[in-house]
């Protein structure tokens, strides 16, 4: 798909909605999509916008603004994460709702996709802040969310006690306990078992897929991961178990190298006592930047958005991108790396284990009836396994490379549904 993506500044370049926009008229004009579907398809169905008032901890009021942007309702009730963070905007709520929908397709499930966010910085919040700005944003959101209407989940600096409050200010509005609002909530209020470690598997079956597919071994297959928060850490404690070399591992601040392997159990239970992995003694202490471009097996971004860009592309080694975040690689990144024939599993397909295990959540809060972990993991796996084949089988088939088959395989779904239900009007 060289010359695929048109030139761009960089500002264009990183910015989220411009990325998504740039992959979806790419795949649609490869589907030969119709105008009609395509105009809907590349506009939210809904764009919510709230500016609310919360008292703080000094007894000041402060002023909040929060979004929730729903893209698709065509195969069933929006799905998607909310995160807190004073660099959240109006464009990057669109792309990753967006990316919601194309996720949900691609794994086929029954969801849509949605996603939320409130601009503050959760760091600088205390306990008490941070829920009545939570309970007051959902109030303000709650016509438009609800088990069959819009199911939001965490994210960024987002928890299972963020969702809890969620959950109970829905239910004091309902009048009753209402569960199946939201996914990624503690045990005993109706959350699942394997919630937590669900998108760290998925990461790690898709790699397990990739290795398979280009037929590399895991015994002695290095890995750098870039971002150590849920998703980061548990890919990195799963594969390391299932046989993985973990090279290297960065956050913000820093990362860490040992080329004979990272103990992750032991880095784990550090980052746990110290809220960092800076100073961790069984590795040693390296540039971020430096281990994007370090040599490896599989590289796996697992932060923010923009990561892999023009800037860094070309002097990427790893053979394999796993993308554990949402949006880690620009449109422009792509095709310089597809000149170096590097391997993308993308994320609408990388990460999707999180939503797959939220489907299961919802699923059982409505039956009222529980899964073992084990058949948690079972589904988990089967249904990412079967969405890595159906996407390399139409990457194959329509001579496009990982990510645009994605996307075509996940628009494919999502007009077909709508050619069938019909427009109303």
């Amino acid at each position: 798909m060289a010359g695929a993506i048109p030139t761009v500044t960089l500002d264009q370049e990183i910015n989220p909605w411009e990325a998504q926009s740039a992959r979806f008229e790419f795949a649609a004009r490869k589907l030969n999509l119709e105008a009609g579907l395509w105009k809907m398809l590349s506009t939210p169905t809904r764009e919510v916008i709230v500016h609310f008032p919360v008292t703080m901890d000094s007894g000041q009021i402060d002023m909040f603004t929060g979004f929730r942007v729903q893209h698709s309702i065509a195969r069933g009730p929006c799905k998607g994460g909310i995160r807190y963070s004073p660099e959240v905007t109006l464009d990057e709520v669109r792309a990753l709702a967006s990316w919601m929908t194309w996720k949900c397709a691609v794994v086929n499930i029954p969801f849509g996709g949605a996603k939320g966010g409130v601009i503050c910085d959760p760091k600088k919040m205390s306990q008490g802040e941070l829920e009545r700005m939570t309970r007051r944003y959902t109030s303000e959101i709650i016509d438009f969310i609800g088990p069959e209407k819009d199911v939001p989940a965490p994210d960024m600096n987002t928890n299972e006690q963020t969702m809890a409050w969620i959950m109970d200010t829905y239910s004091m509005h309902m009048g009753h306990t209402v569960t199946s609002v939201v996914t990624g909530k503690p045990l005993n209020i109706g959350g699942s078992r394997g919630r937590v470690e669900a998108t760290g598997r998925g990461v790690r079956v898709v790699c397990d897929e990739s290795l398979r597919y280009l037929n590399m071994p895991i015994d002695g297959c290095r890995v750098v991961i870039q971002g150590f928060g849920n998703v980061g850490s548990n890919a990195a404690r799963l594969m390391m178990e299932h046989g993985y070399k973990i090279v290297g591992v960065s956050e913000l601040e820093g990362g860490l190298a040992n080329p004979n392997g990272i103990d992750i159990h032991q880095l784990i239970e550090f980052k746990q006592r110290n809220g960092t992995i800076q100073g961790f003694r069984g590795a040693e202490a390296t540039p971020s930047e430096e281990l994007m471009v370090s040599e490896c097996e599989i590289l796996i971004p697992a932060a923010t958005e923009n990561m892999i860009t023009s800037r860094n592309a070309g002097e990427i080694k790893a053979r394999i991108v796993v993308e554990g975040a949402n949006g880690p690689t620009t449109a422009v990144a792509d095709e310089i790396l597809a000149e170096k024939r590097i391997f993308i599993v993308p994320d609408i397909l990388a990460n999707a284990g999180g939503v797959t295990a939220s489907y299961f959540e919802w699923v059982q809060d409505r039956q009222g009836y529980f899964w073992k972990e084990a058949i948690v993991n079972e589904q988990l796996e089967t249904i990412l396994r079967d969405s890595f084949d159906d996407v390399v089988r139409y990457a194959e088939a329509h001579n496009v490379n990982n990510r645009i088959a994605a996307y075509m395989l996940a628009i494919d779904r999502v007009a077909f549904t709508i050619k069938q239900r019909g427009i109303y009007a």
